[in-house]
């Protein structure tokens, strides 16, 4: 007769094979009867694009609860041991981080090469279409519209979660959101629900260059040479002093970019203002896919120093060491906080939104000569809307985004579907 490990080793192995070969492989709990050993965490195969949460509820916090509480209380620790004193490190004190000024130079070149890429690759001669569904955010890569259930949108009930498909724009593939525009990080760093009309709105990855060091004409913001205090919590700004008052009426100088920098974009700059013939359509995607991928980089290490918070109920996204006080959120709980948001540290998928969409290995022979089944969605990938739209030019796909996109898994047949375990 055989033994307890014997039977549960033929019972795991006949019920994961089939799951390794067509989805998922075998788990940590099975390598566990296998062996008897621990449970070893290992790196999966496959990635699944996170779920989105529930409306009523919050979203979870990138730092956790505690930490952010033992923070604060160091903070009023400090601030009750030495109620004057001058802030130090940047950008706290309204000074500019050295080192991230070139990071924000090539951020901003980067999303603008981003979007000449995208208006290529959407609105050009060899265009690649794009879809969108009229009552949700959906969007989808290629001639014909999925068949995918997946629609939230008003009277989906009746549609049966079915989504109606109309032409796309580059908005629908990348949107940046828009917060608004500090003149003084520092000295004024919240808009209250007065200036909602009165203070300009501009998208959050600009905010975030012009904080970090580049000046844009259009958005004026204030330049501080001189450090700031705090006293009892409040910044207090000497910097207009009687000896340089005459000086300071002046606007300071505008921060120049590196000569490599200026170099390299001026050279970016000239290439992307080629035509599209003479720039073939692979060498265009493999651009524009650098140029995401550059940008959400250079955003996240700019975050780590610049603060960016987001509402933990809606996509509202303020750039600044504080969120506004506009009240505008109509997400849940709203009532209860008087339509302010509530706010909370941002990631960089705040900041810059993949937009995740379905992806097939075999996309004429699944995608555009016949829509992706609600069958098969299981056996379907999933990758940011830019990343799917280069990968249809000619880009390579970038090797953070393989497993995501599952390019090792071949979806069976409409008629064939049942029939895999």
């Amino acid at each position: 007769m055989p033994s307890a490990g014997v039977l549960a080793r033929r019972v795991v192995s006949g019920r994961a094979e089939p799951l390794a070969r067509s989805v998922r492989p075998l788990g940590a709990w099975t390598r566990w009867l296998h062996g008897g050993r621990e449970p070893q965490e290992e790196e999966a195969p496959y990635a699944d694009v996170p779920r989105p949460g529930r409306k009523w509820e919050r979203k979870p916090y990138v730092t956790p609860m505690k930490a952010l509480i033992r923070r604060a209380k160091e903070e009023r620790r400090a601030r009750q041991e030495s109620p004057c004193r001058v802030l130090e490190h940047p950008p706290d004190n309204g000074l500019l981080v050295p080192h991230l000024v070139e990071v924000a130079h090539q951020v901003h070149s980067a999303r603008e090469r981003l979007l000449d890429g995208l208006t290529r690759l959407v609105k050009g001669e060899c265009a690649i279409p794009v879809k969108r569904c009229r009552f949700c955010s959906e969007v989808h890569i290629g001639e014909v519209g999925h068949e995918i259930r997946t629609c939230e949108g008003p009277d989906s009930g009746s549609r049966n979660s079915l989504h109606v498909w109309r032409p796309g724009t580059v908005k629908d593939v990348v949107g940046f959101p828009y917060c608004y525009h500090l003149f003084d990080r520092v000295g004024k760093p919240r808009v209250v629900h007065k200036e909602k009309y009165v203070v300009p709105r501009l998208p959050a990855i600009l905010e975030l260059c012009i904080q970090a060091g580049v000046d844009v004409e259009r958005y004026p913001t204030k330049r501080r040479t001189r450090t700031v205090y705090s006293i009892d919590g409040r910044i207090a700004d000497f910097e207009l002093d009687e000896e340089d008052g005459s000086q300071a009426e002046t606007p300071p100088e505008p921060c120049s970019p590196c000569p490599s920098q200026s170099s390299s974009a001026s050279a970016a700059d000239d290439g992307a203002g080629g035509t599209v013939e003479e720039t073939s359509v692979s060498e265009l995607s493999s651009r524009t896919l650098r140029s995401w991928l550059d940008t959400r980089s250079g955003a996240a290490r700019l975050m780590r120093k610049y603060g960016v918070v987001v509402c933990g109920y809606c996509p509202d996204v303020q750039v600044g060491p504080k969120g506004h006080k506009v009240r505008m959120c109509k997400a849940s709980k709203h009532q209860q906080r008087d339509g302010q948001h509530a706010w909370q540290e941002a990631t960089v998928d705040d900041l810059v939104p993949p937009n995740h969409v379905w992806h097939v290995r075999d996309p004429a022979g699944h995608g555009d000569g016949a829509p992706l089944a609600n069958e098969l969605k299981r056996y379907y990938g999933k990758a940011p809307a830019v990343v799917e739209l280069c990968v249809r030019g000619g880009a390579p796909v970038p090797a953070q985004y393989r497993s995501m996109m599952r390019l090792d898994v071949v979806p069976p047949a409409r008629d064939e579907y049942d029939l895999v375990a």
